[in-house]
């Protein structure tokens, strides 16, 4: 008949070995084998070492491509860019070359009759304003319209029992241009009764 293996735990460790903290386990050993390795693990990802570092290589030059045609596009946009302001500003001033040169003819005959001197000035601001508003600068004078904060500056409040309230008295100042495309709103007084 076979001999049950005695239980030992309850004997006391002998001397000099180290006594695990009560009310635990002691730690089982590491394994002694190392794991095998896979089928990958000498030729790398993507099957040798060259085969990487070609590859490597080449992403490395198409992202360069990329940053050389990027900086190029930058280049040519930034060319572009400045010689379409050129042309708009050459047109802008084509535009308003024959108010000058009407405001030249009116200072020459400077001498004669003041009244047709008067015409002509106002002529000339007809055109100019005529200008702006071929440019998307349509100009705002308007009296007796509702006070609109986008369109009008308040330069001042003006009682007037004959005009509705919060509506704009005078403009001192014309407006131009509408919205996000405005050069500058028109300085207008408001009416406003007691």
């Amino acid at each position: 008949m076979p001999i049950p293996p005695q239980d030992r735990s309850s004997d006391p460790p002998p001397e000099g070995a180290a006594q695990p903290p009560q009310g635990h386990l002691p730690e089982p050993a590491p394994p002694t084998t190392e794991p095998e390795p896979g089928p990958d693990a000498a030729t790398g990802p993507i099957g040798g070492e060259d085969e990487y570092a070609a590859a490597l290589k080449e992403v490395e030059d198409r992202w360069r491509r990329a940053l050389a045609d990027l900086d190029n596009l930058r280049k040519r946009h930034a060319r572009e860019l400045d010689r379409e302001r050129a042309l708009e500003r050459a047109r802008t001033a084509a535009a308003f070359l024959p108010v000058v040169d009407n405001l030249e003819l009116a200072l020459n005959h400077a001498g004669s009759d003041p009244g047709a001197i008067v015409e002509g000035v106002r002529a000339v601001r007809d055109q100019a304003v005529s200008i702006l508003e071929r440019l998307g600068y349509e100009r705002h004078a308007e009296t007796g319209v509702p006070f609109d904060p986008s369109r009008h500056e308040v330069v001042g409040v003006v009682q007037d029992p004959d005009a509705e309230p919060n509506t704009v008295a005078q403009v001192l100042r014309p407006g131009y241009g509408e919205a996000e495309r405005q050069l500058r709103p028109a300085a207008v007084t408001v009416a406003k009764r007691e």
